[in-house]
């Protein structure tokens, strides 16, 4: 519909000028909700950071240190723990999965849809049209300063890898709630706790490019997209197959987790894997120290391109946090002050600490 609008002698000022009065209405509802909502000072947001008594908790050590790689991975093992909800949003029809599938006003199109999908995953498994790949590795780390988590690269703990710098919620809480930092969920390095934790990078896009373009060749854009749309929901699928391994194997605090898919994707296991890009840390260029310190692109083929997309498309990174209190949360609007104190840690200076923070600023750059 949009690209019929923009082609069109007849249609397209209008629809463009839809679009700009659209925006302006959105830039003020923006401008709005920065002016209405109350915000702290850093230095209070991070006295009412979440208590947690370190001196009683043994964080738990992985069974195994250090980076792991995994190829040609089982596409049928991650075809199982696709959540399809997502899949059915991509094609703007809106339900939870499975009830989609009989809803009285999309249904006929999911079922439709879903048939198509299943056929062409099965040909996927069967061909072996993408390859699936993981990088993931687990370290010693701790919280240094309030807001930053050094990542070690061994047990003496002498040497950084990389520091993660996150960002703090600036909002004003009510008594009994915190200002959220994920660093608050690793043990401060002054409290002489080992903590550690985890990064990866899986991609179930390695042969994707190649597949897509022929599909396109043949003027066959329907079946380049459903390709496509495949291959990011087996990239999840494994993020979240992977996540599962490494909670009950490879670092092994969860051994006993007997969790079903739907438990899973409800996210009721202990810990996280934020992302650099999502809103806990919504700042993207983290993503460059977590590829860094898995040689992510040389391990199995996966690029950051200069605005830290990932390539492959159909790919997902991140970390791992085990701490039972660790949640995902937003840092929404941040101030001007911590737009400083985050460009001194990343040594930046302050207009390109705005450029990159922009999405989550509480006040327009000078």
């Amino acid at each position: 519909g949009v690209c019929t609008q923009l082609l069109s002698k007849d249609m397209r000022d209008a629809y463009a000028a839809e679009i700009r009065a659209d925006y302006d209405k959105t830039r003020e509802r923006h401008l709005k909700n920065k002016s209405e909502t109350s915000r702290i000072p850093l230095a209070e947001a991070r006295a009412n950071k979440v208590k947690i008594d370190w001196e009683s908790y043994t964080p738990p050590a992985p069974k195994t240190l250090g980076v792991q790689v995994l190829k040609a991975y089982d596409l049928a093992k991650l075809a199982e723990v696709i959540d399809w909800t997502p899949f059915f949003a991509s094609w703007e029809l809106h339900g939870k999965f499975p009830k989609i599938l009989e809803d009285e006003v999309v249904g006929v199109e999911a079922k439709k849809l879903y048939a198509d999908a299943q056929a062409m995953l099965k040909k996927m498994i069967d061909e072996n049209w993408v390859e699936a790949r993981a990088v993931f590795g687990l370290f010693p780390a701790n919280t240094v300063g309030d807001d930053d988590i050094a990542v070690y690269a061994d047990e003496s703990r002498s040497g950084t890898l990389m520091t993660w710098h996150n960002l703090r919620q600036q909002m004003k809480k009510p008594t009994d709630r915190a200002n959220l930092c994920l660093a608050d969920f690793v043990a401060p390095k002054a409290s002489g706790k080992k903590d550690y934790l985890g990064a990866f990078v899986v991609t179930a896009g390695i042969g994707e490019d190649e597949r897509a373009k022929a599909f396109e060749a043949a003027h066959d854009d329907y079946s380049a997209i459903l390709f496509k749309a495949l291959c990011d929901r087996l990239a999840e699928a494994f993020a979240e197959h992977l996540h599962l391994r490494v909670r009950k194997e490879y670092w092994g605090y969860a051994s006993e987790e007997a969790l079903t898919n739907n438990d899973l994707i409800a996210e009721k296991y202990q810990g996280i894997r934020p992302a650099p890009g999502y809103p806990a840390c919504p700042e993207h260029s983290e993503k460059a120290g977590l590829f860094e310190i898995l040689n992510a692109t040389e391990q199995i083929g996966v690029k950051l391109t200069e605005n830290y997309a990932m390539w492959p498309g159909a790919a997902v990174s991140g970390f791992y946090l085990s701490h039972p209190d660790s949640q995902y949360f937003a840092v929404a609007k941040i101030e001007r002050d911590q737009v400083e104190d985050y460009a001194r840690r990343k040594g930046w200076d302050v207009k390109t600490a705005e450029r990159w923070l922009a999405p989550n600023l509480a006040y327009q750059p000078g």
